[in-house]
């Protein structure tokens, strides 16, 4: 969603970058018609180069592969000397990644959608979640089946933008008029209002707050974006600027290369890198983290679907048809605009 609270390139002489539907090397899994003719070449880096990441929030465990590639030393044996920073707020990592004061940032796909709109040089280059992360949140002893249960009741939201696109979208999925809903402003105490009693749902991101009140001992039900009316765009990217593409794309595939390698062995030993993340990160609770990661694996691959890190055409597409019809950019995105799956190994 834009504005995510945790917190995020018409290729300059790079003529070999590829549209996102044509594009990447062949992997044993799909990378959605990524031929291996599309991959990016560059030149070695010559000597170590300090880069940074902005995340797009606290250190958490959507974050783990980044966490594993570190203490792996992925990064390092690439050359890069990579420094993650936590945000002070989604729109300050933005526009340091747009002014080229940070090489990397983290943000949810939309966020970097919006971006582009307003004239930003940002582009995707790689996808670490397949799927949007927010929706609706309610108790589970509200017993709703759908959205549609909420006429008449009270929702809450953040009062950013994209909340009332989310919110309008599922309703209307449910055959619902939004104006059947009544919506109050609850900042980012969504949860704490909901135990309160004080709203019926709220807007929300499942791995997050859902897990949070799962483990508070607060059984929910989740009413997931995509799944009620929504596009299954990217919930978090990783971007940098096509004037970075076009300086150094050396520096590009290779911050690309190790975070997939990070990654993919999360995905085949979630504990080790839950461990590592923990050790970095040590006053994250074990229980939360492990239950927050337990949700995350199966989006950062879509169940497998798709390897690791590709930016889906169609998916992108989607979202920029979602992001107009709402009002929250003036003009579709091309995909290729967008980004890019040129740098994935």
């Amino acid at each position: 969603m834009i504005g995510r609270y945790r917190s995020l390139v018409c290729a300059l002489a790079l003529a070999a970058a590829c549209v996102l539907s044509a594009c990447g090397s062949s992997t044993s899994t799909s990378r959605t018609a990524a031929p291996t003719s599309g991959h990016i070449a560059a030149a070695p880096l010559a000597h170590p180069t300090q880069a940074t990441l902005i995340l797009d929030f606290t250190p958490n465990a959507v974050h783990a592969g980044i966490y594993r590639a570190l203490a792996a030393g992925y990064y390092k044996e690439k050359g890069i000397d990579l420094r993650v920073v936590e945000p002070s707020s989604t729109q300050e990592t933005l526009k340091l990644i747009d002014a080229g004061r940070a090489q990397f940032g983290l943000a949810d796909g939309s966020d970097v959608g919006g971006l582009i709109d307003a004239g930003g040089d940002a582009r995707a280059v790689m996808a670490l979640v397949q799927r949007p992360l927010g929706g609706l949140i309610a108790l589970a002893s509200e017993h709703l089946r759908s959205p549609a249960g909420l006429v008449g009741r009270t929702v809450g939201i953040t009062g950013v933008p994209s909340d009332l696109a989310v919110l309008d979208t599922e309703l209307r999925d449910a055959g619902v008029n939004p104006k059947r809903v009544h919506v109050v402003t609850v900042g980012f105490n969504g949860a704490q209002a909901l135990v309160a009693g004080r709203i019926a749902a709220f807007t929300g991101f499942i791995p997050d707050e859902g897990v949070t009140l799962q483990a508070s001992g607060h059984p929910i039900a989740a009413f997931a974006l995509d799944s009620y009316g929504g596009p299954a765009y990217p919930g978090l990217v990783a971007f940098t600027t096509n004037k970075l593409i076009g300086s150094n794309p050396a520096l590009v595939r290779d911050f690309v290369a190790a975070t997939v390698h990070g990654y993919e062995d999360t995905l085949r030993d979630p504990k080790r890198s839950l461990d590592e993340l923990l050790a970095a990160n040590p006053t994250l609770p074990r229980k939360l983290t492990q239950a927050s990661l337990d949700v995350y694996l199966p989006l950062f691959a879509d169940d497998r679907a798709v390897a690791f890190g590709t930016l889906q055409g169609a998916n992108v597409a989607a979202m920029s048809k979602w992001m107009l019809g709402a009002g929250l950019i003036h003009a579709p995105i091309a995909p290729a605009r967008y980004g890019t799956n040129a740098f994935l190994p």
